[in-house]
């Protein structure tokens, strides 16, 4: 047993070293309970146990070997498995609903290499590479879909990227959600350049998007700004919302290039004059609201995700009009991500397990929906952010660290 904790504790040193652990792992447990409680809650929060759709031993086993490496059939990966299959069994308290229709999906999944990184907001470049984030290993990933390869870079201290987004010669560019920075990987020379924000209070870019002028949008949410980079001159300008606490969360371009901002902390849309910087705030109904993500239809619609009360919004920019439809596992499904593709919007419910893909088509305003499985048949969660790539939907599960690609026929 002892041999089969140093492996564990291995990991857990490389995570304490790159600042990821929530808390101080302290002297291992000979207790079960207690070996668990340590080991989960030295990267996140115990209420993700009692808030999981449970697993059986095996899948818990398997659960467990996305998020650390305990060692392949070892006596520590048995026993925390078997103490989680008792305590923590299959359930419905966050049963999902599905709606059932025409279209199949078809997953193709990719592990990334570096355990507990916290993998998100993939992106695929016209090139066909896939480049991510890995939030809490402070790592910047590229993959090759078609043969697999894969290569990590470590980010300059500190920065705990949130996000990653191509500009137009698909040179990829982070937002250091920690240190408050934004920076690119010149792709000839693999070094870094980054742009520090001008402002202080300006600690946390998020969410980024480049327009056609090769400007780079952002938001920093809990700094309550929205920022644009010009590369060619390194100048960066912010401007503060109107609504305080209202969080930017997703920012999207519309055909004209104008930046929209969803809010995470309020009941609003913020429209970005693209020019003057000058902001337009649109009240949602509903002051439970708030929304995370937003995406932008071919003729200038805004849907948005209603994280605060399960439902998929949509503003009309012409003439005001808001529109609301209720998700299909209702008030509680809390969803997320959101994009448009292929003549319909998708969204994630993120609260549900197992976690769903929902889609909504444009033009009979009707519902389908998926439960979203893991590698190897595993329901975990979830996603946080997912963007159309070259043949499908480009997704991440931070539960699992592993990128996926989605594909649809009927």
């Amino acid at each position: 047993m002892r041999k089969n904790r140093f492996l564990f504790n291995k990991h857990v040193v490389a995570m304490a070293a790159l600042g990821a652990l929530a808390a101080p792992l302290p002297v291992l447990s000979n207790e079960p309970g207690v070996l668990v409680e340590q080991l989960c809650a030295s990267c996140h929060s115990l209420n993700n146990l009692e808030r999981s759709a449970g697993y059986s031993q095996a899948d818990w086993q398997t659960l467990i070997s996305y998020m650390v490496d305990t060692g392949e059939g070892t006596a520590l990966s048995q026993d925390i498995s078997t103490y989680l299959a008792k305590h923590y069994p299959v359930n419905t308290k966050r049963e999902s609903t599905v709606v059932k229709g025409d279209l199949k999906l078809s997953f193709k999944y990719w592990q990334v290499p570096t355990l507990g990184q916290r993998a998100r907001d993939p992106v695929q470049g016209k090139n066909g590479l896939i480049w991510w984030v890995g939030q809490w290993g402070n790592i910047l990933g590229r993959l090759n879909p078609k043969t697999g390869e894969m290569k990590e870079y470590t980010l300059p201290s500190g920065t705990y990227a949130h996000s990653v987004s191509l500009d137009k010669n698909q040179t990829p560019w982070f937002l250091g959600n920690k240190n408050g920075t934004v920076g690119y990987l010149d792709l000839k020379t693999e070094k870094f350049k980054v742009y520090e924000m001008p402002d202080k209070n300006a600690r946390d870019p998020h969410t980024g998007v480049f327009d056609n002028a090769g400007i780079f949008w952002f938001t920093l949410q809990h700094s309550n700004m929205v920022g644009k980079l010009n590369p060619k001159s390194g100048d960066i300008q912010l401007v503060t919302l109107p609504t305080k606490g209202s969080r930017p969360y997703g920012i999207k371009l519309d055909s004209n290039g104008t930046p929209w901002v969803s809010c995470n902390g309020s009941n609003c849309l913020v429209k970005v004059d693209k020019n003057t910087m000058a902001l337009s705030e649109i009240k949602l109904p509903g002051a439970k609201t708030h929304t995370r993500r937003l995406a932008i239809t071919p003729d200038d619609m805004v849907f948005y995700v209603n994280s605060g009360m399960g439902k998929l919004g949509r503003y009309n920019p012409k003439n005001g009009n808001i529109t609301q439809w209720d998700n299909p596992s209702g008030k509680n499904s809390h969803p997320y991500a959101i994009e448009y593709a292929d003549s319909a919007i998708w969204f994630n419910e993120s609260a549900k397990r197992p976690e769903t893909l929902v889609r909504f088509d444009l033009n009979t305003e009707t519902m389908q929906s998926w439960q979203i499985p893991s590698k190897e048949g595993v329901y975990s969660g979830l996603i946080r952010h997912m963007r159309m790539g070259n043949n499908g939907l480009i997704i991440h599960q931070t539960a699992t660290n592993q990128l996926a690609e989605i594909t649809w026929s009927k």
